[in-house]
């Protein structure tokens, strides 16, 4: 049996294909609601269909793994695994991190299995994943990978923007009278993902300023280990490669990814969000 895995959710974007400790990573799976029809697992829902405003009919609805389902992964890993690191989304979008917690106090499991909020999502949440399972393949014990992801998630980073403030308010995360606003003056408010919520930085007009804005949040880091780019459905940055080079100007010997944006992600910043990942290196 072996000692350790990482299970981690389906908003998670992993900036390599490939990487060292991939074998010990699992990923539990969000169903999407539409129209009330439920869609295990996402499948068969395409982003490029929905609506750009929460408001409209047939707005999908990120539904997270129930304690239920939380349970059956945990004791099938067990069968597997001796101890299990569960990583999750930031518990600001959604109750993922509340269900498992749930699941191990059912299951009367918390010293085999360690719930970690990991205060961030998608690619962010990727790179952390893959720093623990690079650790944990190096010969890194539970503890200490356990260690080394909580002394991580400090230092990433977020910045993100989307007009789909409806979707926020479908999340929970903003109120109704903000989303209507938002929309009907098309503002495109960016925020920044820190101490487990989403803060208002300030208000664009187009999403060139976006990068902009980018480029000056990035100038304030002196030594970073990955830069990430989650782009919109469909592609609201059409020249990705000016980006990429503005970024690799700031920091020549910064791994850099692209991704563009999950379902999981969408259905909770609406298809046409944008985001910046800032990963920071720590000794």
């Amino acid at each position: 049996m072996l000692q350790t895995c990482i299970l981690t959710d389906g908003s998670a974007q992993f900036p390599q294909h490939s990487f060292p400790g991939q074998n010990l990573v699992r990923v539990i799976p969000h169903d999407i609601e539409i129209g009330g029809k439920l869609y295990p697992d996402g499948k068969d829902v395409k982003i490029g269909a929905f609506p750009t405003s929460a408001f409209d009919p047939g707005t999908p609805r990120l539904v997270p793994p129930s304690p239920a389902k939380f349970a059956d992964w945990f004791t099938a890993l067990s069968r597997e695994f001796n101890e299990i690191l569960v990583v999750l989304h930031d518990n600001h979008f959604s109750a993922a991190y509340d269900n498992a917690l749930q699941a191990t106090v059912e299951l009367k499991a918390s010293r085999s299995i360690q719930v970690i909020n990991a205060q961030t999502i998608s690619a962010g949440l990727g790179v952390l994943v893959q720093i623990a399972a690079e650790a944990l393949q190096n010969g890194a014990s539970t503890v200490e990978t356990e260690h080394l992801i909580r002394r991580q998630i400090p230092h990433i980073y977020t910045v993100i923007c989307t007009p789909g403030l409806s979707y926020l308010h479908q999340a929970g995360i903003i109120d109704r009278a903000q989303a209507v606003v938002g929309e009907m003056l098309n503002f495109i408010p960016v925020y920044t993902l820190e101490e487990e919520r989403l803060t208002p930085l300030e208000k664009v007009r187009s999403y060139r300023q976006t990068v902009d804005l980018f480029v000056e949040f990035l100038e304030e880091f002196e030594n970073l280990r990955h830069i990430a780019l989650v782009q919109s459905i469909p592609p609201l940055l059409t020249d990705t490669r000016s980006v990429r080079q503005l970024f690799q100007e700031i920091y020549p010997n910064t791994s850099y990814s692209e991704h563009n944006i999950n379902v999981p992600l969408a259905a909770l910043l609406g298809p046409r969000a944008l985001a910046m990942l800032a990963v920071e290196k720590i000794h």
